[in-house]
């Protein structure tokens, strides 16, 4: 099962991209990459600040035939991202509820998920920030990116190519979508 592609050079947000793609087309599968959000989200109405090249990406899907609860899809996405982010270092990453991951008690990824409805069917945006190679400053929230925990340039379309395979490999088995 391959996603289908939407590459952009600018959006305001991926997961908006992704509501927008969704309502206007046939797709009820794809992924959708941004070179640069000017106002990407987070939880809870959150601004997402989305530095140039780091990786700003929406995976959508629609959900179908499974009746998985929003927290056991969070926790299967967070666990996902780990499992990518381990594959550039060795260090621990941990969750921080609901949906972010840290390492060495910084936060190196944000998760945000929503669900929408169009024509009685329910679809899923998962949207996925990960500082490869700048963090913002937070106050009272410490941040990284991959550059600094593994010393190391690290290629944003490698990190891109990888993630799109462990989701596509995860929709199919969850899904069955082929």
């Amino acid at each position: 099962m391959k996603l289908k592609k939407f590459k952009f050079k600018k959006v305001k947000s991926t997961n908006n991209t992704a509501i927008r793609i969704i309502k206007e087309s046939n797709y009820n599968l794809g992924m959708v990459i941004a070179e640069t959000q000017t106002n990407g989200r987070g939880q809870y109405g959150r601004k997402w600040i989305s530095s140039k090249g780091n990786l700003f990406v929406s995976f959508f899907n629609e959900l179908n035939k499974k009746n998985l609860s929003i927290n056991t899809i969070t926790k299967i996405n967070c666990l996902l991202v780990k499992k990518l982010l381990s594959a550039f270092t060795r260090k621990k990453i941990i969750f921080k509820k609901p949906n972010d991951l840290l390492i060495d008690r910084k936060k190196i990824s944000g998760i945000l998920q929503e669900v929408i409805f169009l024509n009685k069917k329910k679809f899923l945006i998962t949207g996925i920030g990960i500082n490869i190679i700048k963090n913002p400053y937070i106050k009272n929230y410490p941040s990284t990116n991959l550059k600094e925990v593994t010393k190391k340039s690290i290629s944003k379309l490698n990190v891109e190519n990888k993630l799109k395979q462990l989701f596509e490999k995860s929709l199919y088995k969850l899904y069955k979508i082929k």
